[in-house]
């Protein structure tokens, strides 16, 4: 109505057209200022860009007067997300219509948000209109040209700095921006700095001032000279000894400030920059920041110093960097690294790693970088770094600055000069009596620090690192760990470092273990080509070798066999002896044969026993006693085969002598069993390796030996063949190494609280663990000192004196120790018992490694059949088992290796031989154990490993669909129709109706034979719910394409009358138990089942109520009661 009266009046009247009468006329233009206010960002982008061509392509004045007008209202919108959209706009249009005076928007934005006008409720909004429209005068990017506009910006800003509760420090922010980019030094100069005078003077009241202060410095320097500052400040400087409180009290405002946020504040960083700009760094920082701001409670003031020493690690040279990295802040930070373990505590690690990351990323001076890696690497805690050993920040070091660090680390390995560490002790490690010999443990700890750095940069492949760096360090951890320097020689510059402090076994056992760990990590080493070009993305690159292409771990026996062979320089900490040299120097020769034939034509079968020979060459320096059997076992092994192959060559025939000794292949399987039981990942992957080279030669008895393994109902026998090593390692991946040392170094402080609620928990389960014997015994002393009263003498504690109290108290005393200690020991027995479980079981994993490359490399081998009972033993005992996490993956993967692998594979046995009779009887025994079964999931494996058989025995798929090979369908049928009447006559019966699909589905001959069966059972089943999977069974079977073309003619009519009758039958049963009468007109019944598939849509999904609302709509049935009375029996 409104609208209209005003349209009305427009058009009677000759004088100009109204602005409000026209924009009546215009929906799409007022749609502009409403996308401005939507919350989101895109809507409100794309309306800033339409409302500008809109207005360009239109040029109407009355138009743009009121755009301003809705722009300007819209600043201090209600809506939070609309201010910054109106804000946007505004900025925008005045950036595209310049004539537009900036004075004028200025006056419009005052006038409109008024503080003194606008009513109380709407004060807030009021002062983000004037914040928003100062930001879109500088977004317009005019403030330049009209120096007069700026200096009313700069006043209504400072007007606003005092709303801090409602704007916080964004008038002081935006007041710098324009300062940094929109004003010059003439503006500066001639029209601001009276403004911001007094803002500059009063610069050490709060953080912003202050920051105002700075920026006004780096921006006009010419007009800020300390003759003017002096009479600002009254001081020519900044940072000077008089001005240092005040500093302090700014930065512990600005640590305040940002507590939430955890960011460092811009006016530290630049107080940092101008201080280098003054010289007067280390007055700043060792009474500003050591002095002042780490004096506070740790806290924020602790935080905002090593985000500042984080900060300004581009900013200082290398002496400075020195300095600050060896001070106090790195000390304080190393102690809040070590509190700051516990969960729920706030780490400052996280931000300490992006800063060091990012300089080092960024700087390109070598020096640079090595002052920082040093420094941090000193920070240590009673000798443990506090940085982590695997530490990634390395990966940005310069190849130069790299091989420096190495350096370092070595010599420091080998003379610790703990006066070089920053080191220090937590107030609880200082008050701990053991304090002491923490202290004697600083160069074991800070030893095993440096050889898990070593080892994590050469397991690190983004590390910028050459062949002779990884070289390097490979050899001079092996060298320590099994050998020591004699006599220092030219040809081995290992001999050259002597240690200050000679190494322990402790030690000795770390630098073993590393040892073996860069064996692992240089075996999957990429070419150092391929790391730094980057490798085609489909092209297969080879892992653990040199550019040359030998092995990595073939030049650590070449180095090896330099030390042996100079007993004058070198000395090992274990000397072989002459039968275990013997054995190192036929694995060398061995080797050599290897390669020489390698040369004529490379093969994986080579190339994997290599590796095993070298490996287990490698294996001599840390066990020899236990490998060397393996070594002699291995090289026979080796030499038979060679000669087995050569034989086979000249078709020569095998001697009648030679059966008396076992298969070279067995013996070889023997061998990577022993092998499997050393808790090295490293070999785990190698006898993989050499045992996926060697399938095509296993025997039966090979395979036998693996499944004996494996075999649960062995694990009780006195002779079990299962021997594993345990060297208290668990084999992890050199991260989670590094990692697991460095918190259980860091964490020692924080679990003795813990250790502390351990022992009370311990305490109170042993009270409740008191027998019947300690009982008599405890009655016994109490008797012998009279201390146990009776009704008859009525005596109580009071009679005993001190002396029998003493007594009593010993005695007592001597009793709980003993039980303690009996305690202990059933404790420490049964730890131990699941100990050797837990290795036991990790050796069976392990085992499954060779049965899983076996079934993939092997698949088609006859050999494969004997692994199903196996695997459904293992499946069946495991699923009974306990439900430990070990067992869980012991039990997934076999069942995965069985299921996916074995049952699921295209590639099968499909050549039986005269073996039909043995499958069969496995058939049957196979489903006689089916329905024996509680577990429905363990029958799902049972009748899986049937359909195997089978497929089998059917052999290639057919190509006529009556074709089943070597099955004796007879035979079969009945087998299977017995666990069919099973299922249906059975109230609980381990299998399913889904067992029986498949069966019907994948083997459509032996569902012609079975469907007889299935269709008697709709009315003879036990329940209703057996009755229901039979027409289930039917149903599908008749859906099925072969099935039809199986049945044609005449056998598709008989099979439907039956079915046809059934149902009658069926249904005049659920007429007679419901007392009702239900009309059935079987004709047309008969009819629909002749053409099923054409005439009901059904979808081939399986799912249950697929079928049952396409039966549903079929038959037009359409309430509850008459779907459950006739359908229910039919689809279940």
């Amino acid at each position: 109505m409104m609208s209209g009266e005003m349209v009305e009046v427009s058009v009677k009247a000759p004088e100009p057209v109204r602005t409000t009468g026209v924009l009546q006329q215009n929906r799409v233009f007022l749609d502009f200022f409403w996308d401005l206010a939507k919350p989101d960002q895109e809507v409100r982008l794309k309306a800033v860009g339409e409302l500008i061509r809109y207005l360009k392509t239109h040029n109407q004045a009355d138009e743009l007067d009121y755009t301003f007008k809705r722009l300007v209202d819209g600043l201090a919108h209600t809506r939070e997300a609309a201010r910054p959209g109106f804000s946007l706009a505004l900025g925008q249009v005045l950036s595209s219509f310049e004539d537009v005076s900036l004075q004028s928007v200025l006056n419009r934005v005052r006038e409109k948000h008024n503080p003194q006008t606008v009513k109380k409720k709407l004060l807030r909004n009021a002062f983000f209109g004037n914040l928003f429209g100062v930001l879109a005068l500088y977004q317009s990017g005019r403030l330049s040209k009209e120096p007069q506009v700026v200096l009313g910006c700069v006043q209504l800003l400072q007007s606003l700095s005092q709303q801090r509760q409602h704007l916080k420090d964004l008038p002081t922010k935006t007041m710098m921006d324009i300062l940094t980019e929109v004003t010059t030094a003439e503006v500066f100069e001639e029209v601001l700095f009276s403004a911001l005078q007094a803002d500059l003077a009063s610069a050490f009241r709060t953080p912003e001032q202050l920051q105002l202060l700075l920026v006004a410095l780096q921006r006009f320097p010419q007009t800020l000279k300390p003759k003017k500052l002096k009479k600002l400040l009254g001081c020519s400087t900044i940072i000077n000894a008089d001005n240092i409180p005040k500093l302090t009290e700014v930065l512990k405002m600005a640590a305040r400030s940002v507590k939430k946020e955890c960011v460092l504040p811009a006016v530290v960083l630049d107080l940092l920059k101008l201080s280098l700009k003054e010289d007067s760094f280390q007055l700043f920082w060792n009474n500003a920041i050591i002095n002042g701001m780490l004096k506070e409670q740790p806290g924020p003031a602790h935080y905002l110093s090593f985000r500042l020493l984080g900060s300004a690690l581009p900013l200082l040279s290398v002496a400075q960097l020195k300095e600050v990295l060896s001070g106090d802040v790195m000390m304080h930070y190393g102690e809040h690294v070590v509190s700051a373990q516990k969960p729920d505590r706030f780490k400052l690690a996280p931000e300490m790693d992006v800063y060091v990351s990012d300089f080092l990323e960024g700087c390109q001076d070598p020096d640079r970088q090595l002052a920082v890696m040093v420094g941090f690497s000193s920070l240590t805690n009673q000798g443990y770094p506090v940085v982590p050993s695997v530490w990634r920040v390395v990966q940005h070091l310069q190849p130069a600055a790299l091989q420096q660090y190495v350096d370092w680390l070595k010599k420091m390995f080998l003379q610790p000069q703990t006066d070089q560490l920053l080191d220090f002790s937590t107030r609880k490690q200082k008050d701990n009596p053991e304090g002491r010999e923490q202290k004697e443990n600083a160069i074991f700890r800070l030893r095993k620090w440096i050889i898990a750095r070593l080892s994590s940069i050469i397991d690190n492949h983004q590390v910028k690192r050459q062949e002779d760096l990884i070289l390097d360090v490979a050899r001079f951890v092996f060298f320590h760990a099994f050998f020591s320097a004699k006599k220092a020689s030219a040809d081995i510059p290992e001999t050259a470092g002597k240690l200050s402090v000679p190494l322990d076994d402790k030690t000795r056992g770390v630098l073993v273990n590393s040892f073996f760990g860069l064996l692992l990590s240089m075996h999957h080493l990429p070419l150092i080509e391929d790391t730094a070009e980057g490798a085609a993305v489909n092209q297969k690159r080879p892992l653990g070798v040199t550019s040359d292409g030998t092995m990595w771990i073939y030049h650590l026996v070449q180095y090896a066999q330099v030390l042996l062979n100079q007993p004058k320089h070198v000395q090992s900490s274990q000397p072989f002896s002459p039968e275990q040299k013997q054995a190192w120097d036929g694995m060398l020769e061995s080797v050599s044969k290897l390669k020489k034939k390698a040369k004529k034509g490379p093969n994986a079968e080579s190339t994997a026993f290599q590796q095993l020979f070298l490996l287990v060459g490698m294996h001599l320096f840390k066990a020899p006693e236990e490998l060397l059997d393996i070594m002699k076992d291995l090289q026979s092994c080796v030499d038979k085969a060679q000669e087995k192959k050569a034989k086979k060559k000249k078709t020569t025939k095998k001697k009648q002598g030679d059966y008396d000794e076992p298969e070279w292949v067995e013996v070889m399987v023997d061998i990577l069993l022993s092998l499997l039981s050393q808790p090295s990942r490293h070999i785990r992957q190698v006898c993989r390796t050499v045992f996926s080279s060697i399938c095509p030669h296993v025997t039966a008895a090979a395979l036998t030996a693996i499944l004996d393994v494996l075999d649960p109902e062995k694990d009780d026998e006195e002779d079990s063949a299962v021997v594993v090593t345990d060297d208290n390692k668990t084999q992890k991946k050199p991260d989670e190494e590094d990692d697991e040392d460095h918190d259980e170094e860091m964490e020692d402080e924080d679990n003795e609280d813990d250790d502390d609620e351990d022992d009370e928990a311990m305490e109170e389960e042993e009270v409740g663990e008191v027998d019947q014997s300690f009982r008599l015994e405890l009655m016994k002393v109490l008797q012998q000192q009279n201390a146990l009263a009776t009704e008859e003498d009525g005596s109580d504690d009071e009679d005993l004196d001190d002396e029998a109290m003493m007594e009593l108290d010993k005695g007592l005393a001597a009793l709980f120790s003993e039980q303690k200690k009996k305690s202990q020991a059933k404790k420490d027995e049964k730890a131990k018992l699941q100990k050797e479980k837990t290795l036991v079981r990790d050796f069976k994993i392990k085992v499954l490694d060779l049965v899983e490359v076996f079934v993939a490399r092997q698949a088609g081998s006859p050999l494969v059949l004997g692994l199903v009972e196996p695997l459904l033993t293992i499946i069946d005992r495991g699923m009974s088992s306990d439900s430990h996490q070990q067992e869980q993956d012991f039990l997934r993967r076999a069942a995965d290796i069985f299921r996916n692998q074995l049952c699921r594979s295209k590639v099968y046995c499909r050549t039986v031989g005269d073996r039909q009779g043995e499958l069969h009887d496995l058939l049957e025994k196979l489903m006689t154990k089916t329905q024996k079964l509680s577990d429905s999931a363990v029958c799902l494996y049972y009748f899986s490993a049937s359909l195997y058989v089978v497929k089998v025995l059917r052999g290639a798929p057919p190509a006529d669909l009556r074709f089943m090979g070597n099955v004796d369908v007879d035979r079969v049928s009945a087998v299977f129709r017995e666990a069919l009447s099973s299922f249906m006559s059975k109230r609980k019966s381990p299998l399913t109706a889904q067992m029986f699909t498949d069966l019907f589905n994948r083997f459509p001959v032996l569902c012609v034979s079975l469907l007889d069966a299935a269709v008697q059972h709709i009315t003879s089943g036990v329940r209703v719910h057996q009755q229901g999977q039979a027409c289930v069974l039917v149903l599908r079977a008749m859906q099925s394409r072969e099935v039809q073309q199986l049945l044609s003619g005449d056998r598709w009519a008989e099979l439907c009358a039956k079915v046809t009758g059934q149902l009658a039958a069926v249904g005049q049963q659920q007429s007679t138990s419901t007392g009702l009468t239900v009309s059935v007109d079987l004709e047309p019944l008969q009819k629909v089942l002749q053409s099923l598939t054409g005439v009901i849509a059904f979808k081939k999904t399986g799912k249950l109520e697929d079928t049952y609302w396409a039966v549903v709509k079929h038959f037009g049935k359409t309430t509850e009661g008459e779907i459950q009375k006739y359908l229910l029996l039919n689809i279940t």
